[in-house]
C-alpha cells in the first residue's frame, strides 16, 4: 500500500494541471480504502449524492469506472457522472483485471492479434499471432477499440446479449452506439486532434484511426457486490465467485458504515438479502428500511442490467404511499 500510494502521489506531481484532480481523487481512494473492491459509486465516496452534468468540451478532468458485478461503466469529468453505460466482461476462466487501468488511445477499425490462449479456439479459422485485419469476420473488436494495458481492451460487443454477461477474454464490451458516444466524449474533452469528419469517415469504412491519449485516462475497475448509493443498498451477484465478495461479513461491514446498527444487522436476515440475489437480478432497499427491520419487507428485486418496468415501479410508489399512509 505504501508503494501504492507513492507512485500516485509521483503521477500527481508529474501530471498536467487538466488531469491533477483525478489523479488526487484516486491517491484518496486509495489511502482511505486500501483496496480497489469499492465502487465509485458509493456514498463513501460520493458523500451521499451523485452529481450529474453533461460532458464539458475542453475539460480533460475526465476518468471511467468499471463495477464488475453490476456491468457497468460510467464516464465521469471534474467529479460528475456524464454518463453510464452496461457493459459485458471477461469470463470466469479469463477475468476481467481489478484494479486501475490506463487508457493509451483510442482506435476507429482496429486489427485483432488472437493471444496464445485457450480462448481463441473458439475462433475457428484464427492462431495465436495472426493479423486479423478490421472489417473482418473473424475479428471480435468490431469498430472501435481502447487499450488498457496489459492486452486488456475496452471494445465493441457482439450484440445485446453480451451485456451483463460473462463473454471476453478479459475485454470490456460496449454496444456500438455506446462505444461510439463514449469515444466521441473523450475527444471532445480532451479536445484531441480528431475532426468530426474523420470519424465519421472511419465509421464508414474499414481504414484505421489512431489517436492517443496523452496523458492516459485512467480506468478504475472495480468488484462490489454491496454498493451503498444514495442512501440505497444495492446487492449484487458475485459473478466471479471465488473472490468470495458476497458475504454477510462484508454487507454487515457496509452497512456498518452507513450508519446503521449492529442491532439491526441479524445474521438470518443478511443471508436472506443475500439470497434475493441472482446471476440476472439485483436486490435493492432503502437503508432507512434496514434500520427500521423492514429490509425484507420494503426490499426488491430488480434487473441486472436495464430498468424495471413501469408497471412494478407503480405498484411500488403504489405500496410505498399505503406504507406511509398507515403510520
Amino acid at each position: 500500500m505504501v508503494a501504492a500510494s507513492a507512485v500516485l502521489l509521483l503521477l500527481l506531481l508529474l501530471a498536467p494541471a487538466g488531469v491533477a484532480a483525478q489523479t488526487t481523487r484516486l491517491r484518496m481512494r486509495s489511502d482511505n480504502v486500501g483496496d480497489w473492491h469499492e465502487s465509485e459509486r458509493s456514498d463513501k465516496f460520493t458523500g451521499g449524492r451523485i452529481e450529474r452534468g453533461e460532458l464539458v468540451p475542453g475539460d480533460p478532468d475526465i476518468w471511467i469506472t468499471v463495477n464488475v458485478p453490476s456491468f457497468r461503466l460510467t464516464l465521469w469529468q471534474s467529479g460528475r457522472e456524464v454518463k453510464s453505460y452496461f457493459v459485458g466482461v471477461g469470463q470466469k476462466e479469463f477475468p476481467i483485471v481489478i484494479g486501475e487501468r490506463r487508457a493509451t488511445e483510442v482506435i476507429w477499425n482496429p486489427s485483432w492479434i488472437p493471444p496464445d490462449s485457450a480462448w481463441v479456439r473458439d475462433h475457428p479459422g484464427v492462431r495465436p499471432g495472426q493479423v486479423i485485419r478490421a472489417g473482418s469476420a473473424a475479428n471480435p473488436l468490431g469498430k472501435l477499440k481502447i487499450p488498457l494495458g496489459g492486452g486488456y481492451l475496452i471494445h465493441q460487443a457482439k450484440g445485446t446479449g453480451d451485456l451483463g454477461n460473462l463473454v471476453s477474454h478479459g475485454c470490456v464490451r460496449m454496444m456500438k452506439a455506446d462505444l461510439y458516444d463514449l469515444a466521441e466524449k473523450i475527444v471532445a474533452a480532451r479536445a484531441l486532434p480528431v475532426t468530426r469528419r474523420q470519424i465519421e469517415r472511419a465509421k464508414l469504412n474499414t481504414k484505421t484511426l489512431q489517436i492517443a491519449l496523452d496523458p492516459p485516462l485512467p480506468v478504475d475497475i472495480n468488484y462490489d457486490t454491496a454498493v451503498v448509493e444514495g442512501g440505497v443498498l444495492h446487492l449484487y451477484p458475485d459473478v466471479y465467485s471465488d473472490r468470495r465478495n458476497a458475504t454477510i461479513a462484508r454487507l454487515r461491514a457496509e452497512l456498518r458504515a452507513s450508519g446503521v446498527a449492529e442491532s439491526a444487522l441479524d445474521d438470518e436476515t443478511l443471508r436472506e438479502m443475500l439470497s434475493r440475489v441472482t446471476r440476472r437480478k439485483r436486490f435493492a432497499v432503502d437503508v432507512s428500511s434496514i434500520a427500521e427491520g423492514r429490509a425484507l419487507s420494503d426490499g426488491r428485486e430488480l434487473p441486472l442490467v436495464g430498468q424495471p418496468s413501469t408497471r412494478k415501479a407503480v405498484v411500488r410508489k403504489r405500496k410505498a404511499a399505503v406504507r406511509a399512509r398507515s403510520v
